[in-house]
């Protein structure tokens, strides 16, 4: 068993910045794939970013260039920097991790609690 606990949500204008972090605890974290998704009010969670254990990344497109996802093995703990937040980035952002890829499709099996994200035009 995995457990995700996620902090760094909150409200900022459109332009603006946040980075959320999630916390892993049960495994062995630097084992683990990890990353992130988000679903906003009335959508299907989506994917947003992946890092593996061997550091190689995934973004969506929607995010790539302005998202970046990293980890510290030494705090168990996942990053995502989001940079010139617009307002469509708003939703609850989830943490997850023991990603399994099929068909370019990431399935985790471990998931956070999610943390809302809120941008204001």
């Amino acid at each position: 068993q995995v457990q995700l606990v996620e902090s760094g949500g909150g409200l900022v204008q459109a332009g603006g910045s946040l980075r959320l972090s999630c916390a892993a605890s049960g495994r062995t974290f630097r084992q683990l794939s990890m990353g992130w998704f988000r679903q906003a009010p009335g959508k299907e969670r989506e994917f947003v970013a992946a890092i593996s254990y061997s550091i190689s990344y995934s973004y969506a497109e929607a995010v790539k260039g302005r998202f970046t996802i990293s980890r510290d093995n030494a705090k168990n703990t996942v990053y995502l920097q989001m940079n010139s937040l617009k307002p469509e980035d708003t939703a609850v952002y989830y943490c997850a991790a023991d990603l399994v890829w099929k068909d370019l499709i990431p399935t985790p099996r471990y998931w956070g609690q999610g943390t809302q994200v809120t941008v204001s035009s």
